[in-house]
This record gives C-alpha cells, structure tokens and sequence, in this order.
C-alpha cells in the first residue's frame, strides 16, 4: 500500500451543519462526507456520503454499494426513496469528478512538502501485563500528520495486543506516534514495525534485534566508548613519557 495515498486517507468533504432549537432541547443534523483511497492511481476510492442526528448516524451512501443504506426505520424509508430518485446517480457519479480530481491536485500540493519520520525501536517492562516482552514503535518529526505504523510477526500482520497513539503535534509543525506491541517472545522469530508514509514510496520496515535487552546494549556501547577513550589517553601518555625520556642526559657517579 502506498503511502502518499494514505495522506489523504481522510479528507473531509462537503461538511454541511442544521441546527434545530425547540424549546430547552437543541438538536443537531449534519452531514460528512468523506473520500478514502489508499493506491497509487487512485483506482480503489471510496466515498461515503453519512448523515447524522444527534450523533447517530441514520442514513448513508456507499460508493462500494452504489446506494444508499438506512440504519434506523426513518433511515431505512429514506433510503427507499433516495435509491429510486435522482439523489443516488449523483452520489455515484461524486467518486469520478470531486474524489478523484481533488485527490490528485492534494497529492501534488503535498509530495515534495514531506518530511521523513525518524524511527526508533524500544523494549520495555509492565507490572501485571498479559505477555512478558512490550516493544515499542515510535516515529518522530514527520509531515504531514497522517501515518500508519503496523507490527509483523514473521511477516504476518498482527492486529492483536497492538495499541497506538493519535498522531501528536510537536509545536513545530512536525508530529509523532507511538505503537505498542504486547507479546510472548518465541525464538527465532523476527518482529518488524512497519511504517508508511507521505515521504516513503513504499512502505518501511524496521526489524527488532532481541539478542540484547537495549539496557544491556546501552551498557555495552558505554563500555566501549569508555574503554576506546582509555586506550587513546594510555596511548597519548606513552608518546608523550618517550619524548621526555629521548631528552634526558645521563651523569655517571
């Protein structure tokens, strides 16, 4: 799945509000209209067409279905009647001359205005969870906003014991995201986070190494620095111990 799609996953369209007062008791009906693709030509766009009272949604057209469907009695008997109208054939035709049209223009506004997401795998420790081992996908300093971080076990998709965040505003116009992945570790198994993105032309895969917790490897990698930094300063004292000695003049007594 391309990602620069998925940019425009979401685009909210047509919005359209009536606001109903009678007495102490407000009421509203809205409309929203929403565009949804996710490849690169487009060619699986969907449109929803939803209506809305108070919250819930009584009537909606599917493009997938090419009608519109009810979901309450009043919902259902104005589907009936929208269905052998005029009304729908509009609708259908929605998909071709605004979903697709408006697609395209957002993709070129936005596709070199991207900013690529820096990637970093954690473990970590919870007290009275279900499965011992929790790692951790966390994107930083990406744009645009929408993103989509998945995990894999051995190359399947998991969408279980999984929990993200929303995409969260930096205050610089940047954003990050964090995933969770709560599992039974098994050996010989490869666990990868998978991202995609507006700056990606395909999607990014990210493999966790478990032959180290990442304290033990911050540990190590500390040690070494120490240890590279101990060698260069008992080296350093050496040639500086064998130049004073070359000066030196021996006196027999």
């Amino acid at each position: 799945m391309s990602l620069q799609k998925l940019f425009s996953c979401h685009l909210i369209l047509i919005p359209a509000a009536i606001l109903v007062a009678e007495s102490a008791n407000v009421y509203y009906r809205y409309r929203m209209s929403r565009c949804i693709y996710s490849s690169s030509n487009i060619s699986d766009m969907v449109y929803f067409d939803n209506y809305y009272f108070n919250k819930y949604l009584f009537i909606q057209f599917d493009s997938t279905l090419g009608r519109f469907v009810g979901f309450n009695e009043y919902g259902r008997n104005l589907a009936e009647s929208w269905n052998n109208g005029t009304i729908v054939h509009e609708e259908r035709a929605v998909v071709d001359w605004f979903c697709k049209g408006n697609a395209e223009f957002f993709d070129d506004s936005i596709s070199d205005k991207s900013v690529k997401p820096k990637i970093k795998l954690s473990s970590a420790t919870r007290a009275g969870g279900r499965h011992p081992a929790v790692l951790m996908c966390s994107a930083y300093e990406f744009y645009p906003p929408h993103i989509k971080v998945s995990w894999l076990r051995d190359g399947k998709l998991m969408t279980s014991e999984v929990t993200s965040t929303m995409e969260m505003a930096d205050g610089d116009w940047y954003y990050q995201i964090h995933s969770e992945l709560e599992y039974s570790p098994k050996s010989g198994e490869k666990i990868s986070c998978m991202v995609e993105h507006a700056s990606f032309n395909k999607p990014m895969f990210y493999d966790w190494d478990p032959s180290l917790p990442e304290s033990e490897r911050n540990k190590i990698a500390i040690g070494a620095s120490g240890l590279v930094l101990g060698i260069i300063t008992a080296a350093v004292g050496l040639i500086y111990y064998k130049k004073k000695s070359t000066g030196r003049i021996l006196v027999p007594h």
